[in-house]
């Protein structure tokens, strides 16, 4: 009882009524609460604090991803450019080169360079959302539902893994394949446990591996050259840095690759919004630099004579492919990720653990990136399973 009511209680004589003051004993005990802290309180967060919803997600993360966008855009035009004048060529060819006339090749001008990327990413970016976008009104209208707001983030993400020079109606056959059979099949937004985005990607990886890996993807014709991770492959970090490629380079993002992990910095900014929105976690995202880095200490420890990606340390890899892309804006998708905060750590380290093993010890494939994040989304449920478990376990024993 309140100390309000035993207080009103010594006046109760006072009221007519003898039901009057239950009448009112929950009025009594509201302005009880005003004065005093009682004795049984809300431990929890059951409140609604902001009106988030799946548009508003959305939105924020292509926010987060435009600085990455930017920077790859910026990235492969500074590259194209460097190229055309290594090479002698006049400019570019086609629509491009028309348009380009205007505004010259010049890799110190930076808007020279960027509307050159952008030149490049446009186009597949508009097959993507077209493409993707009939699929989705298509799932929608048969089942009846409304188009949400989740292909947008998918088709902008898929857009930003592929190379500049990728021909187009493999960008319209890998969207497909990423939203009917990644997504579509097992009921929509929400219900996939693979990421749609890098479903598509592996699907143009094993059909079509010679425009999704191999030579540097520089969108000039005539030039040819061997991206970061190939040199590691052969020469490991000397023949690396020996082409002139420096770490501050990679970071910041001058070396050519997919569009959107040119540039490290650009998806480190775009982890901090995100982490500081509360939209991805930042336990996947440690979690992966974790693993990455414990398993590529192990190889540099073992070391080996013949494959020299053994010797590559692990501050290397974070800034060379596409792990900071990847571990940002691919293995935090919170729909295919663990959802446990435990078998978020576990998720992570595992994705990295793999990442490290895909480019040292297999040698025909040395990125990593999109296959570990593509395991790690199928054993995520089982990941989150053996943690529920745990703690279903821990809960019996303490209640005995």
């Amino acid at each position: 009882m309140s100390r309000l009511r035993k207080l009103l209680d010594r006046f109760e004589p006072l009221f007519t009524q003898g039901g009057k003051l239950e009448k009112y004993a929950a009025l009594y005990e509201m302005i009880d609460t005003v004065f005093y802290s009682p004795s049984t309180v809300t431990r929890g967060t059951p409140h609604v604090r902001d009106a988030v919803d799946l548009k508003r997600v959305m939105i924020m993360v292509l926010i987060a991803s435009i600085p990455a966008a930017v920077m790859g855009m910026y990235s492969v035009g500074l590259n194209a450019n460097i190229a055309i004048a290594d090479l002698g060529l006049a400019g570019a060819g086609g629509w491009r080169g028309v348009l380009l006339a205007y505004i010259g090749y010049d890799p110190d001008n930076l808007l020279a360079c960027f509307l050159h990327g952008l030149l490049y990413f446009l186009p597949i970016y508009l097959v993507t959302f077209v493409v993707g976008g009939l699929w989705e009104v298509l799932f929608a209208t048969v089942r009846n539902h409304e188009v949400n707001e989740g292909f947008f983030v998918t088709s902008w993400l898929f857009a930003l893994i592929l190379p500049p020079d990728v021909p187009l109606w493999q960008v319209a056959l890998g969207i497909s394949f990423g939203i009917v059979i990644g997504k579509e099949v097992f009921g929509g937004t929400g219900k996939n446990f693979l990421n749609p985005a890098l479903t598509g990607r592996a699907f143009l990886f094993f059909a079509y591996p010679a425009q999704m890996s191999g030579n540097v993807w520089v969108p000039v014709d005539g030039y040819s050259g061997a991206t970061a991770l190939a040199l590691a492959a052969e020469g490991g970090l000397e023949a690396i840095t020996g082409s002139g490629i420096t770490w501050t380079g990679a970071f910041i993002g001058t070396v050519p690759g997919s569009i959107g992990e040119a540039s490290a910095l650009a998806c480190l900014l775009g982890a901090i919004i995100l982490v500081y929105m509360g939209l991805a976690s930042w336990k996947i995202m440690l979690g992966v630099v974790l693993g990455l880095a414990a398993m590529t200490t192990v190889f540099n420890l073992i070391g080996s004579d013949t494959n020299p990606m053994f010797a590559i340390p692990w501050h290397w890899h974070l800034v060379v492919g596409s792990v900071a892309f990847g571990l940002v804006f691919m293995a935090t998708d919170p729909v295919s990720a663990s959802m446990t905060e435990t078998g978020k750590w576990v998720y992570g380290a595992l994705i990295g653990v793999m990442v490290a093993l895909i480019r040292v010890v297999n040698p025909a494939y040395p990125e990593g990136v999109m296959l570990a994040i593509l395991f790690g989304n199928v054993f995520a449920p089982t990941i989150d399973w053996f943690v529920v478990k745990a703690n279903i376990r821990r809960r019996i024993r303490r209640s005995v």
